[in-house]
């Protein structure tokens, strides 16, 4: 009887499992279908046509998602694994790529970046020529009431400008004014993988209701705002970095991501509709450029000039995390500015320890208060996080909680204290996050420690029986130094995808940054907080990207000719890499020096760069001899190119040879194996610099720290009769001997004792 129950349960399984593996090739996922639209059959006269023949034949009712028409030639459908399949090997098809989800990124920097006044003067065009640049944000949306989209002196909407103010939930034409001129939506993606929208909890309009897109959008472009703050914090004025750019928001994000049909979608139509600069804070997978939606959007926008600054992603510390890194895109990281919101906690042996907050409500009492540690007080194996209902109220209520950060929303474990009776709470940074310190407008007194004054908190209550604490605030707190660092969560090279181009491109203000803010949420994004703020302070490289994408702005309207790579050369070349004093920024996570692989050319310095005199520009053939650097096969650089393109057999390829600001040498790919030899060996870059300003000469200079590498320039010197002149320069590199480390850096400068202009280089061995 035993044997024959086995048996029944034995074959139970099996058929269970059958049933799984046809539930899952029978599930639809949506997929993006490149289509090589130039080589429609002679049958059909129109593409459309012919896309909706082809999904037909695989799957009669399947219909399209979306069809794309500019970033790249093809459609988005649902479709089984099977089917899609089936589909990739039809004529005509490029490539069948599987839906990937994206993820977001998440005022002093005008000032601190020494905008402040001077947008208005000689640095830059005047306010005609300003506002007639466009950028386009692809995000979460916008809040249109929000004061930084006040349109007062702006003159009519550019003659260039093709889009619209798309309507939907709460959201009507009378929208968009001379500043927000354009505004839409793309759910189609996100609609197919989880249903339709529910409406009572995300408007299907432009509208933001997460505050993110209003982030982003005022940052970059934001008009001037009298009197901004965050409940009391960073008082002043608001501005974005292009103030007199004009705003196009794609709502591209939603509830539940950022799904790549609809990325892909919102970056067609940006394109069609005419902007200059497309700033986009989200990330996803590392995949292969020709794989990469935003890459492929991103080539397709910079063939037709316009400038694409993404952000960097929030992987940091850790080596190796970058996101956005195609050569063609402007990746940016974060970093500090001088400015911070201290919090000041007081311990029951004595010592004073500093923190941060936005924490704005009623102060705890100046007397000490009880004091004990999350993992101390909790019910789960996890409690030292305070996550929800972990905390045992018997043991925390009317005591401060100290709780370890990760897992969870900063804020909401505040809430999980106040749950359990808690009074306040100190948030104590892990060995994930260091001694970086991030502000949030709690809603209970709350202080964030770095690692190092966390320990010692901890350290204090496990050696006393009765531990007490304190916690005041400090409002806002200018001039801080050292600064800018290297913020911890900013991700880190080398590139995963090419280590032989050096990204991330540069950093900017990431951390604490003031800026617009919906109306439909409060602060700190949690459905308890019901606070209403026009403005919020957030952190992340969500928050620098798109100061890169103003400045970028700025540098068109100054100089309309230039292409996106000669903007981008501008920003890096003049970066800064190290402080007045001569020393090298700082990393947050390490206390110690960052490098290349953290910050690549430096911080952007805008008033620098509006006058670099010469610029490393680059073309499409450019990024494209790059692709045949690569061993892309035709097929592949089409889906990119959306051309038909042989690389030449007879013509060497190097990756090299592409025109970049900055040098990225892995020793094993230049050295091969020879890199652990004693022989010495050689390898040579060439660039191209090309005069943006007056006649000079420039005399090269080289700074290093290893010797195992002599570095070479040839010619030492260039000189420029005219404006528009290019000379090429080679750089060869001579390795004597393999280094014990594993990471070395050196600088290159042209200068013409006016202009400095800067390249990092960056040497790896593996």
């Amino acid at each position: 009887m035993e044997r024959l129950r086995l048996m029944f349960l034995l074959i139970l399984m099996v058929v269970l499992f059958h049933v799984f593996v046809d539930a899952r090739q029978n599930q639809k996922k949506t997929y993006i279908i490149h289509m090589d639209k130039f080589n429609m059959p002679a049958d059909f006269d129109d593409h459309t046509q012919w896309y909706d023949s082809s999904l037909k034949s695989v799957s009669k009712s399947a219909n399209m998602l979306y069809t794309y028409n500019s970033v790249i030639h093809g459609y988005s459908t649902q479709l089984t694994a099977d089917e899609a399949k089936a589909l990739a090997q039809q004529p005509g098809i490029l490539l069948v790529h599987e839906e990937v989800i994206y993820e977001l990124h998440t005022t002093r920097s005008p000032t601190f970046l020494g905008l402040e006044g001077r947008e208005s003067r000689s640095f830059f065009p005047q306010t005609e020529a300003r506002s007639e640049v466009i950028i386009g944000v692809l995000d979460t949306g916008v809040w249109p009431e929000s004061k930084s989209f006040d349109d007062t002196g702006l003159g009519q909407v550019p003659a260039s400008w093709k889009g619209k103010c798309q309507t939907g939930k709460n959201f009507d034409a009378s929208s968009c004014n001379r500043k927000l001129i354009g505004a839409r939506f793309f759910s189609q993606g996100y609609e197919a993988a989880f249903g339709a929208i529910d409406e009572t909890i995300e408007s299907k309009s432009p509208r933001d209701d997460e505050g993110h897109g209003t982030h982003t959008a005022t940052t970059a472009a934001g008009s001037v705002v009298t009197g901004a703050s965050l409940l009391g914090y960073a008082t002043g004025t608001a501005r974005g970095m292009a103030s007199h750019a004009r705003v196009a928001a794609y709502k591209v994000c939603w509830t539940g991501g950022c799904f790549s049909s609809d990325i892909l979608a919102g970056m067609d139509q940006a394109v069609i509709d005419g902007v200059n600069v497309l700033s986009l804070s989200l990330g996803g997978t590392i995949s292969d450029y020709h794989r990469d939606i935003v890459a492929i959007g991103a080539f397709s926008a910079a063939s037709q000039g316009i400038f694409v600054s993404c952000s960097a992603g929030n992987g940091g510390p850790s080596s190796g995390t970058l996101s956005n890194v195609a050569p063609w895109i402007t990746t940016v990281g974060a970093g500090t500015m001088d400015r911070e919101f201290p919090a000041y906690i007081g311990i029951g042996n004595g010592k004073k320890l500093n923190g941060v907050s936005l924490y704005s409500g009623k102060a705890l009492p100046s007397s000490v208060m009880p004091l004990v540690y999350a993992g101390n007080v909790s019910q789960s194996s996890n409690g030292n996080l305070c996550t929800s209902g972990s905390l045992i109220p018997e043991k925390v209520a009317g005591k401060i909680v100290v709780c370890d950060r990760g897992m969870n929303a900063r804020a909401q474990k505040g809430l999980v204290v106040k749950d359990a009776g808690g009074i306040g709470m100190i948030l104590a940074n892990t060995d994930t996050y260091g001694d970086e310190l991030v502000a949030d407008a709690h809603l209970i007194p709350t202080a964030a420690v770095g690692q190092t004054a966390g320990n010692l908190i901890k350290q204090y209550i496990a050696s006393n029986s009765n531990p007490t604490a304190t916690i005041a605030f400090g409002g806002t707190k200018l001039g801080v130094q050292p600064s800018p660092v290297v913020a911890a969560f900013s991700s880190r090279g080398p590139n995963p995808i090419t280590p032989d181009v050096l990204k991330p491109d540069l950093i900017a203000p990431g951390v604490n940054i003031l800026a617009g803010w919906t109306g439909k949420v409060g602060p700190t994004g949690l459905q308890e907080d019901t606070r209403n703020v026009g403005f919020n302070i957030i952190s992340g490289t969500s928050m620098s990207c798109p100061h890169v994408s103003g400045l970028a702005a700025l540098l068109k309207a100054a100089h309309p000719e230039w292409s996106p790579a000669a903007i981008r050369s501008a920003l890096m070349t003049t970066s800064y890499s190290t402080y007045k004093n001569g020393k090298t920024i700082e990393d947050v996570a390490t206390g110690m020096s960052s490098t290349p692989f953290d910050y690549g050319a430096g911080h952007v310095n805008p008033t620098a760069a509006v006058s670099p005199g010469l610029v490393y520009d680059l073309t499409v053939d450019d990024y494209i001899n790059f692709l045949c650097a690569l061993d892309y096969s035709p097929s592949m650089i089409k889906v990119i190119a959306k051309r038909d393109i042989s690389c030449d057999e007879n013509k060497e390829y190097r990756v090299a040879d592409l025109n970049y600001p900055s040098f990225s040498i892995p020793m094993e790919t230049a050295w091969g194996e020879h890199a652990d030899s004693s022989t010495p060996t050689v390898t040579r870059y060439t660039r191209t610099l090309t005069n943006v300003g007056n006649p000079a000469t420039y005399k090269a200079s080289v700074s290093s720290e290893t010797q195992d590498v002599k570095i070479l320039v040839e010619p030492q010197t260039l000189t420029f009769s005219r404006k528009n002149e290019k000379k090429t320069y080679t750089v060869t590199f001579t390795a004597t001997s393999k280094p014990s480390g594993t990471t070395s850096f050196a600088r290159l400068e042209w200068s013409d004792g006016q202009h400095v202009v800067a390249s990092p280089i960056a040497f790896s061995w593996t």
